[in-house]
């Protein structure tokens, strides 16, 4: 009896030392999440209560805003989530909707989409569906597992697994996601 009880102080110790709890989030109520990349945080809300704060790492570029296709910075902006994709690579993904429209009116400015694909990604954010993913802006930006120890992927937000988890399982698509410097 006395060492189930050290067993159960010992994992609630270990759960709160490294800021987690054993226990899921409780179900959310109007969910967003917003990321802070300076700190490498993200955080999980129900309305405008703070649930979860999670430990994430970034694109290996990890300072300033995403600007093209393999320049490995994460987007900053205002974002939803298209798709909850259950087979990843990378554990379990969230998509987000990049590029947004501002990333969009920059590219268009800057010559690196042409006025027909700025339209397709202006529509489909009316409509809140999946961005084109394969333009010279870059595409394929998700929330997803398989570490957050270190700055590693190409622009997406990296969780660790058991974190990942519980985003996956307390958000729905159009889930808005805000991404800050």
């Amino acid at each position: 009896m006395i060492a189930i009880a050290l067993l159960s102080l010992l994992v609630s110790f270990s759960a709160a030392r490294v800021g987690h709890t054993v226990e899921s989030p409780p179900p959310l109520n109007q969910p967003k999440i917003i990321v802070k990349k300076a700190e490498r945080k993200l955080y999980l809300y129900s309305g405008a209560k703070l649930v979860r704060t999670y430990r994430v790492g970034l694109g290996l570029s990890p300072v300033g805003d995403k600007v093209r296709e393999g320049d490995r910075r994460t987007p900053e902006g205002d974002f939803y989530i298209f798709t909850k994709n259950d087979k990843s690579a990378f554990y379990l993904s969230l998509g987000l909707s990049y590029p947004n429209s501002a990333h969009a009116r920059r590219g268009l400015r800057d010559g690196l989409i042409n006025q027909a694909q700025y339209d397709s990604i202006i529509s489909a954010l009316n409509q809140k569906k999946a961005p084109p993913q394969n333009t010279r802006l870059g595409g394929d930006i998700y929330i997803h597992g398989n570490g957050s120890s270190r700055d590693w992927t190409w622009g997406c937000v990296a969780l660790e697994d058991r974190d990942m988890r519980e985003i996956f399982d307390a958000v729905s698509v159009g889930t808005p996601v805000t991404i800050r410097p």
